[in-house]
């Protein structure tokens, strides 16, 4: 339902378009540009996922014990230090929940694209998860399709391990 309604906020009569002819810029048909039709769909997937991803970190910053803070402030810490010693490690965890599931999601990006460009404009929009849809249901390629899906998955996952690795979750 968000990307129907996003197909109208980017259309050349949309909402966008209007907002910014306000400010004397040309309208621009978003969705059928190559330049612009993958940032406009990154912009949708970054706005319906940025609320679940700030509350998980709001849940992590509620979850630090106010004794830690009040114990650094009469060690004389400054903001910046509390900040920087305290916060940035207490949600470490939850930066590493986020990190690897917004990066599984922009790997399975799917609804926005095949309801807002179908891949177009010359494939600028095309993703790994639109590509397995296409040869599997599209053009009727089962064994390729499930081929591609298994190579996605094991992309996410490699990837997901090499995050675990670099960035792990609690590095104590």
């Amino acid at each position: 339902m968000t990307s129907i309604i996003f197909v109208a906020i980017y259309s050349k009569e949309g909402l966008l378009n209007s907002i910014l002819g306000n400010f004397g810029f040309a309208p621009n048909d978003w969705l059928t540009n190559p330049k612009t039709a993958l940032i406009s769909i990154m912009m949708l997937n970054i706005w319906t996922t940025s609320g679940y991803f700030m509350v998980s970190f709001l849940a992590g910053l509620q979850n630090i014990p106010e004794s830690l803070y009040e114990a650094a402030k009469l060690e004389g810490a400054s903001q910046w230090q509390q900040f920087w010693n305290i916060t940035v490690p207490m949600v470490r965890p939850v930066t590493y929940f986020v990190v690897v599931m917004s990066l599984i999601g922009c790997f399975q990006v799917f609804d926005q694209v095949f309801v807002m460009s179908e891949g177009g404009p010359n494939n600028a929009t095309s993703t790994m998860s639109y590509y397995v849809y296409q040869n599997g249901f599209k053009y009727f390629r089962l064994g390729y399709g499930a081929a591609a899906a298994i190579v996605l998955a094991g992309i996410i996952m490699i990837v997901t391990v090499i995050q675990k690795k670099y960035f792990p979750p609690n590095p104590y």
